[in-house]
């Protein structure tokens, strides 16, 4: 136990970092092969579900800044994955688009994605998967909550 009296065996919120950094490991392991890092899986990903997402958009769903979402966005639009238009319509919103290469890329990813949470939810009955759902998203709805601003961090 350390001096501000918390006992790492049992914090929920070191579990929870352990868990977060291990599956991202694990979704890293499993894109690398396929020339793909988590973000910009995420960033596809987002894409294919909500199209045309604002650069402040993907990065707030992708849990970056804005700036290196933009760097990111970049080097997809650079590779042929993603399309932005070059004058914004209204402000100064450049919404993407994904392409159809990287659909295909999405496509695989998502399979391999898929198979890590299928490996890490493995253990688990139908009934504790939807309880262990629930409890996150009790935790994420309570620090939102209680956050002055009712921002999140980045």
């Amino acid at each position: 136990m350390s001096q501000d009296g918390v006992n790492l065996e049992t914090s929920v919120g070191y579990l929870l970092k352990e868990a977060s950094s291990t599956l991202r490991a694990a979704m890293e392991a499993v894109l690398r092969p396929l020339g793909m890092t988590v973000t910009q899986y995420s960033c596809l990903e987002l894409l294919a579900q909500r199209p045309g997402l604002s650069n402040s958009e993907l990065a707030r769903g992708a849990f970056v800044t804005r700036q290196s979402m933009n760097v990111l966005l970049r080097g997809l639009e650079r590779d042929g994955y993603v399309t932005r238009p070059t004058e914004a319509r209204v402000g100064k919103v450049l919404p993407t688009q994904l392409t159809q290469r990287g659909r295909r890329s999405l496509e695989k990813a998502t399979v391999a994605v898929r198979s890590v949470e299928v490996r890490m939810l493995g253990g688990m009955s139908q009934e504790e998967r939807s309880g262990a759902y629930k409890i996150l998203r009790s935790m994420i709805h309570c620090l939102r909550n209680d956050d002055e601003g009712g921002s999140e961090q980045r």
